[in-house]
């Protein structure tokens, strides 16, 4: 069995995992990940989460031959030379280092440096930078900048290692050119960066000594893996080029996955070892869902069951437009300032019209991606692999269907990252020779929902709309949100 673990902004999941992918038992913790997050906290969760699968089913815990941690990113952990987390990490959605970044950019020389046009508040070298200015102590304090799964892997195995894709960011920031970095051009240390490995790469080996029930493991392989999204499209098989992916949890994150490097605007395109992503995380999806329905007087209530209920509610017509950016937006923008908005509101409009424009203003962001990714890579997608907890509302499903205009499909294990990170750990053991064949082996596609022709067409239209309704009210928002 491997041990796989997938620590993502709503808590920590792990599971036990065979060689074909199939899921045994599995254990959560659950654990909001704010601005700030204790990644003591993370470690505890993982103790737990590992105590339940051993509690559960302790033969197939005994069986575990590999570990991989998969995680969220855009999250920094900075640790002390004593390896210890020398104050909280800051989270994905953190946007502090905005007027860093523009003091910045007003003041230091940033031309010919390629990634200074990547640089915004959600951006490593961004939080480094306030990190320096702000708190100069901590700043002095780190050794190493880690990764939320790395993080888990060094208090499990004592080695600080990372791999290229979870760190693309930081390393092009550290990438000299002409002589000089970005890194460099701020005054920052690129000897932050830890060791880079291969996602299938093992790190090291559980040590001796660490509390039940890892003291069990001792001695048993860590593999690096990468971030939570990388996990999650290899665990849908969708880590081949031509296909898209789209992991719909806390945060939606919607890429194209391509032969060759391409640059969209407001895309990231990252080298994911078996062909180039391109696309990108947003700051919209089930967390705006649950903020809407606190806005509605409704934040005990399930949004699975919120979004259930919408299958056979009454609407008032066509429901109104929806602009999902409630804690401004990173792809395709990447724009702390923008805010959200509802347009074409009636008096006949109830809950459960706006609730379903929340919906489909999440799935026309997503759109608007893919269509930026499809035409950077000259090709439309030929499907897109759909994971996270959003894949499990058939609804919602296919209302990405008809608002991408592309077939989607889901595959019979919701929890993907923990399929992709096994999928990993496996090919790290030698089980298969690549993550091709690892991916090919573990996932099997449930069901295909094609997009109708009808609601297609009509959100179409509604498409074009929405991306009027952006740009005609992106800057009052700004003003506002100011």
């Amino acid at each position: 069995m491997i041990l796989a673990i997938d620590l993502g902004g709503s808590g920590l999941r792990a599971a036990l995992v065979a060689a074909d992918g199939v899921i045994g038992a599995t254990a959560a913790v659950a654990r909001a990940t704010g601005d700030e997050a204790n990644p003591g906290l993370w470690w505890r969760d993982l103790l737990e989460a590992a105590a339940q699968l051993a509690a559960t089913d302790p033969t197939a815990f005994a069986a575990v031959a590999g570990i991989c941690i998969c995680g969220m990113t855009r999250t920094q952990v900075f640790v002390g030379a004593g390896g210890e987390a020398v104050r909280p990490a800051i989270g994905f959605g953190d946007t502090r280092a905005a007027e860093a970044v523009e003091r910045a950019e007003e003041t230091l020389d940033l031309t010919g440096l390629p990634e200074a046009g990547n640089l915004n508040p959600y951006h490593p070298a961004a939080r480094l930078l306030w990190l320096q200015q702000a708190e100069p102590a901590h700043y002095a304090a780190t050794r190493t900048v880690l990764e939320p799964k790395d993080w888990l892997a060094f208090r499990l195995t004592g080695v600080a290692q990372s791999d290229a894709i979870s760190t693309a960011r930081l390393r092009a920031a550290a990438a000299p050119v002409a002589g000089r970095s970005l890194l460099d051009a701020l005054g920052l240390d690129a000897r932050m960066l830890p060791e880079i490995v291969a996602p299938t790469a093992e790190v090291g080996r559980v040590r001796p000594g660490l509390p039940p029930p890892f003291d069990r493991l001792a001695g048993v392989p860590v593999f690096c893996g990468s971030h939570d999204t990388w996990a999650g499209v290899v665990g849908l098989g969708a880590l081949v080029p031509g296909r898209a992916y789209n992991v719909s949890g806390t945060s939606e994150v919607l890429g194209l996955i391509t032969e060759r490097a391409v640059a969209a605007p407001g895309l990231v395109t990252v080298d994911w070892g078996e062909g180039w992503q391109v696309g990108g995380p947003s700051q919209t999806g089930g967390a705006t869902l649950r903020h809407v329905l606190r806005m509605l007087g409704r934040s005990d209530e399930d949004p699975a069951a919120a979004v259930a209920a919408l299958d056979t509610a009454e609407f008032a017509g066509e429901p109104p437009l929806f602009l999902p950016f409630l804690e401004g937006e990173r792809v395709p923008y990447w724009d702390a300032d923008l805010r959200g908005a509802f347009i074409g509101l009636s008096s006949a409009h109830g809950p459960a019209d706006l609730l379903w424009s929340v919906l489909e203003g999440i799935a026309l962001l997503n759109r608007e991606v893919l269509r930026r990714a499809e035409a950077a890579a000259g090709r439309p997608a030929e499907l897109v692999r759909l994971g996270g907890g959003g894949a499990r509302s058939d609804l919602w499903a296919r209302i990405k269907a008809d608002a991408l205009g592309r077939p989607v499909e889901l595959t019979d294990e919701p929890e993907a990252g923990l399929v992709g990170a096994a999928a990993v750990a496996w090919t790290g053991l030698g089980r298969y020779p690549d993550l091709a064949a690892a991916q090919a082996a573990t996932v099997r596609v449930a069901r295909r929902i094609e997009p109708d022709p009808a609601r297609a067409a009509a959100m179409d239209r509604r498409a074009e709309l929405w991306a009027e309704m952006q740009a005609a009210t992106s800057e009052v928002g700004r003003r506002l949100g100011g």
